[in-house]
């Protein structure tokens, strides 16, 4: 045979071998566009600062080449980059190497999950991408890529960080009861008051006191209350009329010493009509209660015959029958029983909220810590209300609460810095306080801490219920969508709303948000027209979307990028308000 034949021959083999063992991978690129392939979900989605998302294919049968290696490898390209994720390698029947079989005569599909990654800014607008080689030994092929998903849902990052902080509460009282509380003590079976009586230490004290303050205006003097008694060592029958008595001769008395201020202006006390009279005909109570607190040695003894005894004259006898212990009584506790215990009630009022509004900020060095306080709460203006709690902190350093509220006061002029370090300082005088580690929670979540914040907010526990709505706002953080709604509670509000629009109830966003007093805020109608896109109402979305940019301009860029319309970005009227 001619050897130049033979040559051709060879090389005519050589190259039908190689385009046989190319020719499979040939055709699979050539019939690409009928693998069909899915992501889940699709425009994949953020949660807790992260991103996730499956792939689907399928093959159908005499496509995958039998030797083939497959290597596909999910791209999310957006703008500024693009991450490229785990790859996914599938294998014909004959192919080398190990990967995920897929049958030439049936066909076969898989699937796979990507690993999480951390969220970019300039992940929010893309596209997921699948690319893919095919080899065949050392022959590699690209394959066309394929997009599969748009990127990326953010709606979590919609959360509005406006965690609550806690004020300490005053303990400010407009009046304060300052009772003057004076005895007349009588002689066993009479109701006539003795001179003495009226010169006691303790009725000196009264009317020094009514000597200085019956003019006074910062004073309220309402009314007198006069209660007499009788001891339960008379007859039951007796007694009550003594009662009575002393009950009148009491007020009269009182009503003398009144009489003593010629001051026609003041009448207070000075007629019968201003004393309220009740009597007790036996202070069998009275009695006990001096038992109680005695040294007398058989006091135990007395103690169980006022139980053992309901009938007043039987316990009388009884404790007469104790015939030593019953002139211990006569001498010390009985004596104490006979009496008209008069009590004037009178009020002390504080300075009115005009003057120490005014005062808070001109002398607040006159002013108690309760007053400085209360003051605060006087005025709706934050820089006023961190001049007075500074000024608080200066006086009454000591007390954690000016210092907690100064922070607070601080947080709401977004000064977190300042504030960490004043709530620093109140936790220094309240270690453990609930409010001042929800405060704290509050910083640690600001500088983006969220374990830590969350761990100071469960110390935080009874402190309010401003505690669990700064929970819920980290629980949106973390992506614990229903833990989050929990936490609202009974709160209507946007984040709420959100809470269970991301939990999965877009249903309830509007009722929640109508509800609330942040229904006219542009970021709700924003929210409004996100969950109207997930129940695919085009003319709501368009409604609340028309309404938040009205509102609030940048709200159109933030629409038109959102993923949450990418379903509306041909359609004529979502195009009409985004550009």
């Amino acid at each position: 045979m001619n050897s130049k034949f033979l040559r051709t021959l060879g090389a005519g083999l050589s190259v039908a071998v190689v385009l046989t063992g190319c020719n499979g991978l040939g055709k699979m690129i050539k019939k690409q566009k009928d693998i069909s392939y899915n992501a889940t979900p699709n425009p994949i989605e953020m949660h807790g600062d992260s991103i996730q998302f499956s792939v689907s294919g399928k093959f159908n049968p005499k496509l995958f080449a039998k030797k083939v290696t497959m290597t596909i490898t999910p791209v999310l390209k957006y703008n500024g980059g693009e991450k490229a994720l785990k790859q996914v390698v599938l294998v014909g029947d004959k192919a080398t190497g190990s990967g995920q079989k897929i049958s030439f005569d049936k066909g076969g599909s898989f699937s796979y999950t990507s690993e999480k990654f951390l969220y970019e800014p300039g992940m929010k607008v893309g596209k997921v991408e699948l690319r893919a080689q095919g080899q065949v030994k050392k022959k590699v092929k690209d394959f066309a890529p394929v997009e599969i998903a748009d990127a990326t849902i953010v709606t979590p990052l919609l959360v509005r960080n406006d965690e609550k902080g806690i004020y300490g509460k005053d303990a400010f009282v407009k009046t304060t009861p300052v009772n003057q509380v004076a005895h007349i003590y009588y002689v066993i079976n009479q109701s006539t008051v003795r001179p003495a009586e009226m010169k006691s230490e303790e009725m000196k004290v009264v009317q020094d006191f009514l000597k200085a303050n019956l003019n006074n205006s910062w004073y309220e003097f309402k009314g007198i209350s006069v209660s007499a008694y009788a001891s339960p060592d008379g007859e039951t029958e007796k007694n009550e009329n003594l009662a009575k008595d002393r009950a009148s001769s009491g007020s009269a008395a009182m009503m003398g010493e009144f009489k003593k201020d010629k001051n026609k202006n003041v009448t207070f006390g000075k007629t019968k009509e201003q004393y309220v009279v009740g009597t007790t005909k036996e202070d069998w109570e009275g009695f006990k209660s001096l038992m109680e607190a005695s040294t007398m040695a058989d006091k135990d003894l007395i103690l169980r015959v006022l139980t053992m005894y309901s009938d007043p004259n039987q316990r009388r006898t009884e404790i007469k029958n104790l015939s030593k212990t019953y002139v211990e009584l006569a001498e010390k506790v009985l004596p104490k029983l006979r009496r008209s215990e008069i009590t004037i009630n009178v009020d002390k009022k504080s300075r009115t909220d005009e003057m120490i509004s005014a005062l808070c900020t001109s002398h607040p060095d006159s002013l108690s810590v309760e007053e400085l306080l209360y003051g605060a709460n006087l005025t709706n203006d934050i820089n006023t209300k961190v001049q007075i709690y500074t000024a608080a902190e200066k006086q009454y350093g000591s007390d954690w609460r000016t210092s907690n509220n100064l922070g607070v006061a601080l947080l709401m002029q977004n000064k977190v810095s300042e504030a960490g370090e004043a709530f620093k300082r109140a936790s220094a005088n309240a270690a453990g306080n609930p409010i001042v580690m929800n405060n704290l929670g509050i910083i640690e979540a600001k500088n983006g801490n969220r374990t830590a914040a969350m761990d100071l907010y469960n110390k935080a526990s009874g402190a309010g219920s401003e505690v669990n709505y700064n929970k819920g706002i980290i629980q949106i953080r973390d992506a614990k969508y229903s833990d989050a709604v929990s936490s609202f509670g009974s709160y209507n509000g946007f984040n709420k709303a959100l809470a269970q629009l991301l939990a999965g109830s877009s249903d309830a966003v509007n009722a929640t948000i109508d509800g609330s007093n942040e229904k006219g805020m542009a970021l709700s109608y924003y929210l409004k027209a996100v969950a109207a896109a997930r129940r695919n109402n085009t003319s709501e979305v368009l409604m609340n979307l028309k309404t938040a940019i009205e509102m609030d301009g940048t709200l159109k860029q933030a629409a038109k990028d959102d993923a949450e319309f990418v379903k509306l970005r041909a359609e004529g009227g979502f195009t009409s308000l985004v550009n």
